[in-house]
């Protein structure tokens, strides 16, 4: 069967690299429209603007300075000719970078007037074109496809194994460019093909295998884990698919003479159910197909009746853990002595019929018919098409699959193909060998893989057209959900009602409410906030550990799920008196009183240091290096992440590491070292803006523990922020971002665009992100408000035909 697939996915790669060969083109000047007369400012703001810029800008952004690379002109009336530089210039401005620190400055309100009065310009000259121009192809990636799967199958598969990583830009993994096609791709697409179909039809062929779960590194086992059986601790949960009903055989992984449960092994559940066995460390049941959950831990005998310390003993100087052993792994082997495919969800999903009896001789069919969805696209049985009834189920099912997994109308050709693939199938075997073999072609299509929007065919080439329901339905789906639409949008943008602003809202509600919507809190918050990059940290601090590592992630993800599903001000992250934690987390923040491993919500004093995103471990770790604090990397993460003004990168040949000499590094502070940094002046115009904010949080170690102290040196959060405010600590850096609550939301609207349109945000997307966050404002900025000023947006409802 590879052999069969390799050549046809080969030729639509040659066809996707052509097409993909058209890049976008960019958007030009827009001097020629200047600025409409009906927007036009007082000429009294013009002159009061053209005053300010002479005298606190251009004595260095001028045509022989060029501080910065920026060259600015008094003549404010025609920013739109440069509104590349402007728009940098409004960014600065409203950050409070510029003027420059030490530098003469007007009143913030000022300078806030002189900034909302750029805007204005800015959005009234801009080119309606500039923001229309998208991806012309947009691959899938890993995320996106495991959903895919699981919606059109519903099959839940790890496809890190099977597939490549993908490529980032942006900061996010589901950029159009950054998701370019190699070999290795193909092939994992051929070989995820064939392993997916099997498994959610059920191969009775399929040969025995062994699936190792592992535990995290440095998983402390000393506490009961949520959702394991009380009396527990430590553990692991799984969530494994068993391919057919069959017997598998179980490994708990761990060591030690003596076990978990009765002097035999751990505690081992499936769904729920304990697990009875001589040995639970090592035994072989029967299973039904289909997905199970796999409890595995330790019996506390401790802190309910003692522990059996013999079982699994990490006893290691530095793992943190206070209780000896554990689970380190569980391994699944099988399937031996099948006895069938077993009723799984999988199968209920694609089998929407069937045939009554042995699929070679064709008897009647039994199951659903095909829904009024499928009118026009399921041959009718009038003995043209399907005398077979057996292919004429095979059609139906594969209509149906094809329509969810294309996003949309199929043609007779594009179910032809798959019927041929299903003959092959059958004739080496039986009707479902047929579907499987179809399927794993129909996994293969460029029409699943990627998401190719369709151009109107009587538009003139550069003419502006809305897109179709269908790709709007497409759009909504992998921005929301990471995953292809349901029937209900599927339906709404068939009957062309997607658009209508009423029903679009209501769709836009229903599917944050939905628990696909989970994939947006992980993956847009994961990747904004750098959640993500809590898997890869390697600290030294003491008794840092993977359930700490959890709970950190888990916080700050169950704060953003609230602002998204509760419709909270966006704002509360920046200052929520409220959070989430369990018992480990507790103990690290100090907050008393909580105990049990599953995540709650506490109130937070209006003085408390846990207070946003600012306070919690998740972004004080990530910005930590292995030894230390950093307060660089932390204020270089809240002036990308938050305020939306990154500091260019260090010039080539500068020093960056304040480690250099081993004994300077013993005998001085971070502080001090930093200050000697910034001695250098080509350093100091970056780190006088970065560093204050990093000060501020030096109260926090590098896992976000409180502290007064570092080392034998009293903590100094003391610093002045590029625009004079003064800085004591956390609480003066959270009112000062706070103060800058505009900035936060632009920039959590640029993120949201991003992630929204796949593509990068340029100059000329400024209008439509600061109308986004102008609706929201009017509604306290309130999430669904600016999710919906996305959503309503040209740029995401609206293309340029291509020349």
């Amino acid at each position: 069967m590879l052999t069969r697939i390799l050549p046809v996915v080969a030729m639509w790669v040659l066809a996707v690299a052509f097409i993909a060969g058209s890049a976008p083109q960019g958007a030009g000047g827009s001097a020629s429209q200047g600025v409409r007369r009906d927007a036009a400012p007082a000429l009294q703001q013009i002159n009061d603007d053209a005053a300010l810029v002479k005298q606190y800008c251009l004595g260095c952004h001028n045509d022989r300075a060029k501080m910065g690379g920026l060259v600015l002109d008094a003549d404010v009336t025609k920013v739109g000719a440069n509104a590349e530089r402007w728009e940098k210039a409004v960014r600065k401005v409203k950050t409070g970078m510029m003027p420059p620190s030490g530098s003469p400055r007007p009143p913030r309100e000022r300078l806030d007037a002189f900034a909302a009065a750029l805007e204005a310009r800015l959005d009234a000259a801009v080119d309606p074109k500039a923001s229309l121009d998208t991806p012309a192809l947009h691959r899938l990636n890993r995320n996106e496809y495991a959903n895919a799967i699981r919606d059109l199958l519903d099959v839940e598969v790890d496809v890190a194994p099977l597939l490549p990583a993908d490529g980032s830009s942006e900061g996010f993994d589901n950029i159009a460019e950054a998701l370019s096609v190699s070999p290795a791709l193909i092939q994992g697409y051929v070989s995820a093909a064939m392993k997916i179909s099997r498994l959610a039809v059920g191969d009775r062929t399929m040969a025995p295998s062994q699936v190792v779960y592992a535990a995290p590194p440095a998983l402390s086992h000393e506490r009961h884990v949520d959702g394991l059986p009380l009396g527990t601790r430590g553990g692991m949960r799984i969530q494994h698919t068993f391919p057919l009903d069959a017997e598998y055989e179980f490994t708990m992984g761990g060591g030690g003479p003596g076990g978990g449960a009765a002097g035999g092994g751990p505690d081992v559940t499936i769904d729920g159910v304990r697990v009875t066995a001589p040995n639970t460390r090592r035994f072989r049941i029967p299973v039904t197909a289909g997905p199970h959950t796999i409890g595995v831990a330790v019996l506390d005998r401790q802190r309910g009746a003692g522990v059996d310390d013999a079982y699994s003993d990490f006893r290691a100087a530095n793992n943190g853990f206070n209780v000896a052993g554990g689970v380190a792994n569980v391994a699944i082997m099988g399937p031996f002595n099948a006895k069938g495919t077993g009723d799984t969800p999988s199968r209920r999903k694609i089998f929407s019929c069937h045939p009554a009896g042995p699929a070679r001789q064709a008897p009647a069919l039994t199951g659903t018919r095909p829904t009024s969805a499928d009118v026009g696209r399921v041959p009718r049985r009038d003995g043209a098409v399907g005398a077979d009834p057996a292919e004429q189920c095979a059609r139906s099912i594969l209509s149906r699959l094809a329509r969810v997994a294309y996003r949309g109308t199929v043609t007779p050709q594009e179910i032809d193909t798959l019927i041929a693939f299903y003959k092959q199938g059958r004739a080496r075997g039986d009707f479902e060998t047929g579907v499987q073999e179809a399927l794993a072609r129909l996994l293969v299509a460029p029409r699943f893989l990627y998401r190719a929007e369709q151009e109107p065919a009587t538009l003139a080439a550069g003419a502006i057209y809305r897109i179709s329901d269908t790709d709007l339905a497409s759009r909504l789906s992998f921005f929301l959900w990471s995953s292809i639409p349901d029937e209900q949008l599927l339906d709404l943008a068939a009957k062309g009602r997607l658009r209508d602003p009423a029903t679009l809202k209501q769709q836009v509600a229903r599917m944050v409410a939905d628990r696909k919507a989970d994939a947006f809190i992980s993956n847009f918050a994961g990747q904004w906030l750098y959640l993500r990059e809590l898997a890869n940290i390697q600290t030294e601090a003491p008794g840092f550990d993977a359930n700490l590592r959890h709970s950190f992630r888990r916080e700050t993800e169950l704060l953003f799920d609230t602002i998204v599903r509760q419709d909270r001000p966006l704002v509360e992250l920046l200052d929520a008196d409220y959070t989430f934690v369990d018992e480990r987390l507790a103990r690290h923040y100090g907050i008393p009183n909580i105990r049990g491993s599953h995540f709650r919500r506490v109130a937070l004093d209006p003085s408390s240091p846990r207070r946003g995103l600012l306070g919690h471990g998740s972004m004080l770790t990530v910005t930590s290096v292995a030894t230390r604090t950093s307060p660089v990397m932390r204020g270089k993460w809240i002036l990308e992440n938050l305020l939306g003004a990154p500091p260019p990168q260090p010039p080539p040949g500068v020093e960056t590491n304040l480690e250099e000499g081993e004994e300077i590094a013993k005998t001085t502070t971070l502080r001090q070292r930093l200050e000697r940094h910034r001695a250098n002046p080509t350093c100091a115009s970056c780190h006088n803006i970065m560093d204050p904010l990093g000060f501020a949080l030096e109260n926090y170690d590098l896992i976000g523990a409180w502290r007064e102290m570092d080392g034998p040196a009293k903590v100094d959060t003391r610093g002045r922020l590029a625009d004079g405010t003064p800085l004591a600590g956390p609480v003066d850096l959270r009112k000062a971002v706070m103060s800058r609550s505009d900035m936060f939301m632009t920039t959590a609207a640029e993120k949201l665009f991003v992630y929204a349109l796949g593509r990068p945000v340029h100059y000329y997307d400024m209008p439509s992100v600061r109308a986004s966050v102008r609706r929201a404002g009017r509604d306290g900025n309130r999430f669904s408000s600016l999710l919906l000023g996305i959503v309503e947006s040209d740029a995401f409802q609206k293309r340029v035909k291509k020349g």
